[in-house]
């Protein structure tokens, strides 16, 4: 079976968040299941600068604006297909927005542009050696993809969409559908049309032969007005054509026993090493060492990530003994909240603003909790990293979080944290006070951190779901291999 994925982002060329993550990795097992995969991505500025000779497979003299070619490369064990459209992707900085924050304006054609690639590789339009059995597209980026392969008409290959996060809808002017050569007939509430705009979310909600989300709880949760966002009547709409499969990790990358950017290597059952790696820590972060845990955050700093709860709970979490060190950036008023509190808790808060791949391995090997108080949370990885760290995840029960974390006092027997709801600073703080008793408890805090270790955090499960949905998607079409 053949397999296009199409993605704005692939770790670790791209990554703003789990999207890169799962691009990288669930492809990587598909192809030890016996599927043949080739990744869609843009060519962005400085992300290939070391990648190698690639091969020109494609050439536009006129796409969206300019030229462009596609080039293959093997790179980091993946096959990636680079759309090189220098007027679309040739820019500094951040993949969706510009050094203000504000989007690239012309988004619509750049991830439009994206779309129609895929459309045409997947058909065997640019490489006529190779043609897909399915189209994966993820998010709104890919969203155009399915709307794209129908206008192909009988014959085009199935496709699945999957949804990484609703809140992100891509949006654009109704007079954009001319730029993109859609379809006027499908400018309808029940095709790509939402309250008079081009929603590319919801054309790839609307016209690919399935949808999924990246967990259970989560498929179930935008169902409903509080999640859905307003595409909730659409995902009620294709009923069963909605399925939640979860997330998993890459255990290669992830793997306390081997990672190479930690300092001290443990696995379960001996866990004494994380010893050194929390002096680490503590060091870095300018924090005095203490009885009680050091508890981490690695997250974008939004209202979604419910991090301004946790913000107003630190008062009575450090005078119980708590410390926490924090790596992530976002909303300015939140950041600046974190950077004051290191300022007035210098000994037990410890914060660094931005992203460092190797700092976010360090906190969960070295942490003894990652907190994860998330209002919403599709699937969330930073938990299951926690869990096969040992550094034990205290989650809001919300999406993907609720479907991999059990919480401890619930559930002495199976717990693997600590899980709180409803999603409020009160809530947040027994979860917190709950961490520390258990903290205290040695011999108990051990149990849970080993049975965390425990888990099968991989994508082999959920990689076989998806062949069963590519497959069945290929045969209701009629689609031959």
């Amino acid at each position: 079976m053949r397999v296009l994925f199409c993605a704005a982002e692939c770790a670790p060329f791209v990554k703003t968040g789990g999207l890169g993550d799962v691009v990288a990795a669930l492809p990587r097992s598909l192809l030890a299941q016996g599927v043949g995969v080739r990744v869609l991505m843009p060519k962005y500025r400085d992300a290939f600068a070391e990648i190698g000779a690639t091969e020109t497979v494609a050439r536009f003299d006129a796409l969206m604006g300019g030229p462009a070619t596609v080039q293959a490369v093997r790179a980091d064990g993946l096959e990636l297909l680079l759309l090189d459209a220098p007027h679309l992707f040739d820019r500094p900085g951040n993949p969706y927005v510009q050094a203000d924050g504000s989007d690239w304006p012309d988004n619509h054609l750049r991830f439009g542009a994206l779309a129609h690639v895929a459309a045409a590789v997947a058909t065997g339009t640019l490489d006529g050696d190779w043609r897909a059995d399915a189209v994966h597209a993820h998010d709104w980026h890919a969203g155009l993809v399915p709307l794209y392969l129908s206008m192909q008409g009988a014959g085009a290959p199935p496709s699945m969409m999957t949804i990484h996060n609703i809140m992100y809808q891509g949006l654009f002017p109704g007079e954009v559908r001319a730029e993109l050569g859609l379809p006027e007939q499908g400018f309808t509430p029940d095709g790509y049309e939402f309250h008079g705009q081009v929603g590319f979310l919801k054309a790839g909600l609307m016209y690919a032969n399935k949808v999924s989300t990246v967990s259970p709880t989560y498929a179930e949760e935008i169902k409903t007005a509080a999640f859905g966002l307003g595409l909730e009547g659409v995902i009620n709409h294709r009923g069963g054509d909605v399925v939640g499969i979860l997330n998993g990790i890459d255990q290669e990358v992830w793997g306390p026993a081997t990672d190479p950017l930690i300092n001290s290597h443990y696995k379960a059952p001996n866990v004494k090493a994380r010893a050194a790696n929390r002096r680490q820590l503590n060091t870095r972060f300018g924090l005095t060492p203490g009885d009680g845990p050091l508890m981490c955050v690695v997250s974008r700093l939004t209202e979604q990530k419910g991090l301004d709860l946790l913000l107003n709970a630190l008062p009575d979490f450090i005078k119980a003994g708590g410390k926490l060190a924090l790596l992530g950036s976002g909303d300015r008023v939140m950041q600046q909240g974190f950077e004051d509190a290191a300022l007035a808790y210098p000994s037990d808060v410890g914060t660094v603003i931005g992203y460092d791949e190797a700092l976010a391995h360090q906190l969960q090997a070295g942490s003894d909790a990652i907190i994860v108080p998330s209002r919403f949370e599709p699937c969330g990885l930073t938990q299951m990293y926690g869990l096969r760290y040992g550094c034990l995840p205290i989650v809001a029960h919300t999406g993907g979080l609720a479907d991999t974390v059990t919480d401890c006092d619930t559930d002495p027997n199976h717990g693997t944290g600590f899980v709180f709801t409803p999603v409020t600073q009160a809530a947040l703080s027994d979860a917190l006070m709950r961490a520390i008793a258990c903290f205290a408890d040695a011999p108990r805090w051990r149990g849970v951190m080993r049975r965390a270790m425990k888990q099968d955090l991989s994508w082999d499960a959920s990689a076989a779901t998806y062949i069963d949905i590519y497959g069945a998607i290929r045969a209701d079409t009629g689609v031959a291999a």
